[in-house]
């Protein structure tokens, strides 16, 4: 167990880092997504080749898995838009809702029986988002999206943690990376009609950055995100992911320069957000 957490919080870091990205390549957010899918599933075909790790022969087996990589294409869709409408330090503490609509779905799909503390943690969360969202009108629609990013987030995760205790990890992420780049690729042209980009061929910083967001803060992550969801339930998984915004945001001070940008109901609101995760890990402590 102590191992899982241990991957967990290693993954958290490389999250950390997704927003960064994001920030640095210009593409905008639909290229961006269907460039990370791409290269993300062109290095998992080459890992599960080195490794000689069987892939699955099942259709139905395929197509199962490959729906529920179309939910983290879309999520990373609606987050990155969110970065590029607001900025990261915004973008990064939405994503700490995936906690409350991980508690609100995952009884739903489930059929269990509601977790109330896992509801009142969550709140907490909900709270730091709400200050934040009145600190400046300018990044309303950033906010927005953000939320949006989160509730695709929680339901990737929900239906993953089903296919963690039945295949690999990296087959998982490989037909999940397939589905996203043929999904996102059949919408891509009505998307680039309604939301035009100036190119969509990635220069060569593009390409050095989103290879190493495929490399690392794609299968890198996933992989150990599935593994750890083995051992972890996934509200526990997802409230650890609160953590993200602490190093995403020291990584947007320390090379944005969003310090400017924000004021002291972001702080608050920041500071609601880590409340929740210590709170989580008292109460996983005590069991």
């Amino acid at each position: 167990m102590k191992k899982s957490y241990i991957l967990l919080h290693i993954a958290v870091i490389l999250a950390g880092f997704t927003g960064v990205f994001g920030k640095l390549i210009s593409l905008n957010e639909g290229l961006l997504v269907w460039y990370r899918v791409f290269f993300s599933a062109l290095v998992l075909f080459l890992i599960l080749k080195l490794f000689k790790v069987p892939t699955l022969t099942n259709l139905k087996e395929k197509f199962t898995i490959s729906n529920v990589g179309l939910l983290i294409t879309i999520h990373w869709i609606f987050f990155y838009a969110s970065i590029k409408y607001s900025n990261i330090s915004v973008g990064v503490v939405c994503y700490c809702l995936t906690s409350l609509f991980t508690a609100l779905f995952s009884p739903i799909i489930n059929g269990q029986r509601f977790n109330v503390t896992e509801l009142v943690l969550s709140m907490f969360t909900l709270a730091g988002i709400a200050l934040i969202f009145h600190f400046d009108s300018s990044y309303q629609l950033g906010i927005i999206l953000g939320v949006i990013s989160s509730a695709f987030a929680a339901l990737y995760t929900i239906y993953n943690e089903k296919l963690v205790v039945v295949y690999d990890s990296r087959v998982i992420n490989y037909y999940q990376m397939i589905g996203g780049t043929i999904g996102l690729g059949l919408l891509m042209p009505f998307y680039l009609f309604i939301f035009p980009a100036e190119s969509i061929i990635p220069g060569g910083r593009d390409i050095f950055y989103l290879i190493l967001l495929a490399s690392f803060c794609t299968v890198g992550l996933y992989v150990i995100f599935a593994e750890v969801l083995k051992k972890i339930p996934a509200f526990t998984v997802n409230l650890t992911f609160n953590l993200e915004p602490v190093y995403a945001i020291i990584m947007a001070f320390l090379f944005f320069n969003e310090s400017k940008e924000v004021n002291l109901s972001f702080y608050i609101g920041l500071m609601f957000v880590i409340a929740s995760v210590i709170s989580q890990t008292i109460i996983s402590i005590r069991k």
